[in-house]
């Protein structure tokens, strides 16, 4: 079984059954009874696929569906949908899916669809493949259109402290593993607190991007903070954890004590029309993370120059 996820999606127990048959061996795959009861574990996981059974119009799921598909952090999430085989069917036209199976061609068919939607999205640069969450481009133009629509929001930027020495010491399984988390993490704080707007991108190694409203960032971003220090001691092993320090190597081949990892948030506010274009605030943001990483722990800094301005 590959480490890839694949979300099912159907309350017909025969069809069910019949794409776990031609899926289970080659995919790890969750089953739900509907759209609804999936989306938390859609959210907090982002899988490689989504099938869903739309042979019975449901005009409540397809807007649940397309409203997933309408979010930049979703957008790129492959969808295979199942639809009748009545060729006048009505979902064909409105439906925000890459590819769809005829529910008579099945079994003929759904392996040879499923791995060409997922070979497809593997061919987006656009999608981090560690964390599934969306990159530079789509961080850039989500900034750059708020910008242009004057709208009021904050850019917080995470880095992670004293990951290159945990990654040397435990290797790079237990280290992606930590990042994987981590973005999974900021992921779900920010949907559960701003479902629509909110968005959460992967720069890239251990530093994310989110986006929110400016009223909700300080809230959010301890939540994000308190949430990250309760899990990382969890990697560490006991021993380790227990001394509350590992040894590892530096730069110049010295060895050194690192503390556990802690994660440092730079915030940069949009609250008049301050910045023309994203690559001033990212970097207003960037300054106030590198300004966060000299503390000790887990913190946040914000831009005061803006905020005492915007007050």
């Amino acid at each position: 079984m590959s480490n890839k996820t694949l979300v099912v999606i159907s309350q017909d127990m025969a069809l069910k059954s019949i794409v776990e048959g031609f899926l289970r061996d080659a995919f790890s795959v969750v089953v739900f009874n509907n759209i609804q009861s999936a989306i938390d574990f859609i959210y907090n996981t982002i899988p490689h696929l989504v099938i869903i059974d739309l042979t019975i119009y449901d005009n409540q799921s397809v807007n649940i569906l397309n409203n997933l598909k309408g979010d930049p952090i979703f957008s790129q999430l492959p969808v295979l949908a199942i639809l009748s085989d009545n060729p006048e069917n009505p979902l064909w036209g409105s439906l925000l899916v890459e590819d769809y199976i005829r529910r008579s061609d099945v079994e003929r068919d759904l392996d040879p669809r499923v791995n060409l939607a997922i070979l497809r999205s593997e061919r987006v640069v656009e999608i981090n493949p560690l964390t599934r969450l969306p990159g530079n481009i789509s961080i850039n133009r989500q900034i750059q259109e708020r910008l242009d629509a004057s709208q009021a929001f904050a850019v917080a930027y995470a880095d992670l402290d004293n990951f290159k020495p945990f990654n040397d010491h435990y290797g790079f399984s237990r280290g992606d593993e930590m990042i994987r988390v981590t973005g999974r993490l900021i992921l779900n704080i920010v949907k559960n607190r701003q479902s629509q707007e909110g968005f959460v991108g992967h720069i890239g190694g251990d530093d994310f991007i989110y986006v929110i409203d400016v009223d909700l960032v300080e809230e959010i971003t301890n939540d994000i903070i308190d949430a990250f220090d309760r899990i990382v001691p969890t990697f560490y092993d006991a021993e380790d954890r227990e001394k509350g320090y590992i040894k590892s190597v530096d730069r110049q081949g010295n060895i050194k004590v690192y503390p556990v990892i802690s994660i440092s948030v730079g915030i940069t506010l949009n609250k008049i029309k301050k910045f023309s274009h994203y690559g001033e605030i990212t970097e207003v943001a960037s300054e106030m993370k590198r300004f966060a990483k000299t503390f000790k722990g887990s913190c946040f800094k914000i831009d005061q120059r803006q905020y005492a301005i915007d007050k």
